[in-house]
């Protein structure tokens, strides 16, 4: 647990002092969150049009085509693991693609980079995307990074070792610790809801900054904690019981990449991404058919801890495809019953976009 928390104190956490739009270290399908509350990975919490994004010098560029190059910001996440793989095995080459991967340290400065304008495209997930979309930036979801289908990704709840909770029904009028506008709030009050606990009796402990609610529920300081797959696995790793996880059963949360609505009128532009979807579908399939051969591209850009690296279960990725109605209705009508959403927004499944 030691080598795992050293590592990870050593980056701002995506899920730190901002809202969700993936986790920096640790999101499995993003922990991301809407609108203007700080928590526990809000990306529009802590105002990141504010703040300047920042772009590391580590960012991996392939060149070949001539034109603009496209930058696609993102977390240090499993999420976007086709893409990474793409980097590894000439696939932007071979379809003649310059672009340009920007890992960012924080989702303030991913939502940043995003709002800006300084990156074209970004893995971030539905709530983010809302968010920003009734704050007035032009972006829409261009396809699913992760959760086409409850095996993909994963949240849940867990109590550390020496908790008395046992099953999810346990946690009836018992503080969780989360943070409140996230995704992972989402999953938290939709299993808790699944289970039967009526909604008066769901209790949040604000708990904003990951390392901190994992701690806490390690230690016992809180009865349970909502947590991403990587710090589930953590957790199981180190005995800690898991209560509930979004695995099976209705699919609760999706990661997505959005693209800068201008893009969309830039004919080259359009063909470009069209062409880095198929290196999408070509990577996703590589990482499916053998998915073992890429866990070392996996460990060292999502920065996975050593306890879980070897062990850590590598996703199924999907081909390019938009988030359905389904998949994004619930979420919206969510955001808007807890005051999340600046206004209310409709979804147009067939093109990836909000309206208001």
């Amino acid at each position: 647990m030691g080598v795992f928390m050293a590592a990870y104190m050593n980056r701002r956490a995506f899920l730190g002092t901002v809202g969700a739009a993936g986790l920096a270290l640790l999101a499995g399908c993003s922990n991301a969150t809407g609108s203007s509350s700080a928590s526990s990975g809000s990306a529009a919490a802590d105002n990141p049009a504010s703040q300047a994004a920042s772009a590391p010098s580590s960012a991996a560029t392939s060149t070949s085509m001539t034109g603009r190059t496209l930058t696609v910001g993102t977390l240090a996440t499993e999420d976007i693991l086709p893409l990474w793989v793409a980097q590894t095995e000439g696939l932007l080459q071979k379809h003649d693609l310059d672009v340009q991967i920007v890992p960012f340290q924080s989702a303030t400065e991913l939502i940043s980079g995003v709002s800006s304008g300084e990156v074209d495209l970004a893995m971030t997930d539905i709530m983010v995307t809302a968010s920003m979309v009734a704050s007035g930036v032009d972006v829409q979801m261009q396809w699913v990074t992760l959760g086409v289908d409850a095996s993909q990704g994963r949240f849940g709840i867990m109590a550390g070792p020496d908790s008395n909770i046992q099953k999810i029904e346990d946690l009836t009028g018992v503080p969780i610790g989360v943070g409140s506008n996230t995704i992972l709030e989402y999953v938290m009050d939709k299993l808790l809801e699944g289970a039967g606990v009526p909604d008066d009796q769901i209790i949040v402990e604000e708990l904003q900054k990951l390392p901190v609610r994992y701690q806490a529920m390690a230690s016992g300081e809180v009865a349970a904690a909502a947590l991403p797959g990587t710090l589930l696995a953590l957790g199981e790793a180190n005995g800690c019981k898991l209560i509930a996880d979004d695995t099976q059963g209705q699919n609760l949360s999706q990661s997505v990449m959005i693209v800068q609505g201008e893009l969309l009128s830039d004919e080259q532009a359009v063909r470009q991404i069209e062409a880095l979807e198929d290196v999408w579908d070509e990577a996703a399939g590589f990482v499916n058919a053998n998915p073992e051969s890429y866990r070392a591209v996996l460990v060292s850009n999502a920065n996975l801890p050593e306890e879980i690296a070897e062990t850590y279960p590598i996703s199924t990725y999907p081909t390019v495809q938009l988030p359905t109605a389904a998949m994004v209705e619930p979420v919206l009508e969510w955001m808007q019953k807890k005051g999340y959403l600046s206004k209310p927004l409709a979804y147009d499944e067939k093109t990836g976009t909000f309206s208001a």
